[in-house]
């Protein structure tokens, strides 16, 4: 006797891909321009689809799409199988000798300058047949571009103590890898009292203004003021670091900076950079979809990463390991 095993779900990888690009782009125009299918195509592939399952997967609202429940369901499953199934076909390529690839990477600000050019340096000696495509984007958005699935690795950073934290709730699911550590230093004006000094006592800028990120991304700085004991008075705001220097030297006001953002170009004159006290830093982190390092090529992109984030001290952006 023959058994005979139907759990065919009834879809497969390239209709998940094209539900879930409907539910990024809100209409049907628009997955179809990002998958690069022409809009007829894609409405008959949902029509097909939804005549197989039994279920309405979109449904109009004015001039626009959105997903019923059961397109959600599907958008919401789409990137573990699709991770899944590159991985699998990344180590089949592996095994063919087979080394051609594309690995997206989202990463913060200050990693653009001193980070990112050294790793593509390093993947065209190594890995010449990893092609990297970057896109800047802040820790939060970029956690939330991994879960989406319109990026492969987001290199973040996070604070102690920050409420703000990307890599808690929202990274649920994730892989969360830590692989360094960033010190964080005081940027004076030439001739402030604490510029000569070989720590600042940040109690001492307690009477300075203070030159701020956005009201998201100053936690570290008013954690820093809290345990010091005052709360600091922040006269500009500004998540452009060299903005922050060029103010700094002007005698505008204080600031803190991390060394990857300080390294990242040519210091200005009227500075001086002074260190923090010891452990203010803060943890450079690596996100990917849970599995996304069986697929070779995000797996030699990581092992890079981690290379250069915990290299020599003295490389931009270089700090000592972190667990």
């Amino acid at each position: 006797m023959t058994e005979v095993f139907d759990d065919d779900p009834g879809f497969d990888a390239r209709e998940l891909r094209l539900v879930k690009a409907v539910a990024d782009a809100g209409s049907i125009t628009g997955a179809a321009l990002e998958l690069g299918y022409s809009q007829p195509a894609v409405s008959q592939q949902l029509k097909r689809l939804e005549q197989r399952l039994g279920v309405a997967l979109v449904e109009r609202v004015g001039r626009s799409v959105r997903l019923t429940d059961a397109g959600r369901i599907l958008a919401r499953h789409a990137p573990a199988v699709t991770t899944a199934l590159d991985a699998a076909a990344g180590e089949l390529a592996e095994l063919q000798g087979l080394r051609a690839a594309r690995v997206r990477l989202m990463a913060f600000p200050s990693a653009s300058p001193t980070v990112v050019p050294r790793l593509l340096a390093e993947l065209a000696v190594r890995h010449p047949g990893i092609s990297l495509t970057y896109v800047e984007a802040e820790p939060p958005e970029a956690v939330e571009a991994v879960r989406e699935d319109r990026t492969d690795i987001a290199l973040t950073f996070s604070y102690p103590g920050d409420r703000d934290d990307p890599h808690g709730s929202s990274a649920r699911g994730l892989d969360v890898r830590s692989i360094g550590v960033d010190e964080m230093l005081a940027v004076l004006p030439e001739g402030h009292p604490g510029a000569g000094t070989a720590s600042v006592d940040v109690a001492a800028l307690a009477d300075d203004a203070w030159i701020a990120g956005c009201p998201r991304c100053r936690g570290h700085l008013l954690e820093l003021c809290g345990r010091a004991g005052f709360a600091p008075r922040i006269a500009f705001e500004t998540d452009n670091f060299v903005a922050v220097e060029g103010l700094v030297a002007q005698g505008i006001g204080v600031a803190t900076l991390p060394r990857m953002a300080i390294e990242s170009f040519p210091q200005l004159p009227g500075l001086a950079i002074v260190p923090l006290p010891a452990g203010e830093q803060r943890t450079i982190h690596t996100v990917t979809a849970r599995g996304a390092d069986r697929v070779p090529a995000v797996r030699a992109t990581l092992a890079a990463l981690a290379r250069l984030v915990t290299g020599p001290s003295g490389d931009p952006g270089a700090t000592a390991s972190a667990n």
